[in-house]
């Protein structure tokens, strides 16, 4: 996570932008630690010694120090507060405002904090200023058992592969990335067929059509049914139904043969891939 630092007219307050939204709408000012209470962030501020207030806006934050205090030491804790406060997904405010504030969306947790924060730094520095290159964007959503759960926007998704690849090379904590959709419980994914397609996406099948950008996420499996989504240089390629027939259908049924049919539920006609929903189309029998 890259947070700057701005002067202000007044010696005594520094103004923090963290590269994020911080109120949804309005701003909210705390003079005293007790007033902060309905901001979990300004309350964590407050803790450290020297600050006096604390104001909130749109993407900053300004704190006020006391009088005998410097900011080449005040500076590291706040800095250090802010972005723990963040990594970890944890609300600005309470109640209503806390709703309208989180939006972080499924797979927003962290185990690993400073894992996270590296994430956050790379994410900021190297693969989102790529990404926006093509329209897109990219946006850390957690971190849980091995798996960085991104959201992709735009056209995104076809540096996968290498976002991928960088993750795990700079933080070992990475085993592989997500789309934050995995994140959605999905009961279908625990089943042993779901883990022998997944390990056969991992070991066989991505490898593969990672050479031309795309990937291959395995949705769900219901009964007989493996839903699985194109990504990358797959989606929207004239050639994905024969890729899906020829290539990956025969390698799941042969790998479970329990599976009848392999249904692609990816938006090859628009920039985004929305999850299968019954009843509303989006997925293509193969």
């Amino acid at each position: 996570m890259f947070i700057q630092t701005e002067s202000t007219s007044d010696a005594a307050a520094m103004r923090f932008l963290p590269g994020r939204q911080v109120m949804p709408s309005g701003t909210a000012e705390f003079l005293s630690r007790d007033a902060s209470q309905r901001s979990p962030l300004a309350e964590r501020l407050f803790g450290i010694e020297g600050v006096a207030a604390v104001s909130l806006a749109a993407d900053s934050i300004t704190v006020r120090k006391r009088p005998e205090k410097e900011w080449h030491v005040l500076k590291p804790a706040i800095l250090g507060v802010i972005m723990e406060h963040f990594v970890e997904h944890k609300p600005v405010m309470l109640g209503r405002e806390a709703e309208d504030s989180a939006g972080d969306g499924p797979g927003a947790e962290v185990e690993d904090p400073e894992a996270a924060a590296q994430i956050e730094e790379l994410i900021a520095t190297r693969i989102r200023p790529a990404a926006k290159q093509d329209g897109g964007d990219v946006i850390f959503r957690g971190l849980k058992g091995g798996v960085a759960y991104l959201e992709f926007q735009g056209q995104a998704h076809q540096l996968r592969a290498g976002i991928e690849r960088m993750l795990r090379h700079y933080v070992p904590e990475v085993q592989r990335v997500a789309d934050q959709r995995e994140a959605q419980p999905k009961p279908g994914l625990v089943k042993p067929e779901a883990q022998t397609i997944q390990a056969l996406l991992d070991d066989r099948i991505n490898p593969a059509v990672s050479a031309h950008g795309g990937y291959v996420a395995l949705v769900d499996v219901q009964d007989e049914v493996a839903y699985i989504r194109l990504e990358g240089g797959c989606q929207g390629c004239g050639m994905a139904d024969v890729t899906l027939r020829q290539g990956i259908e025969v390698e799941i049924k042969r790998a479970v043969p329990a599976i009848s049919s392999v249904l692609d539920v990816t938006d090859h006609a628009g920039g985004r891939n929305p999850y299968y929903q019954p009843g509303k189309g989006g997925a293509s029998p193969v």
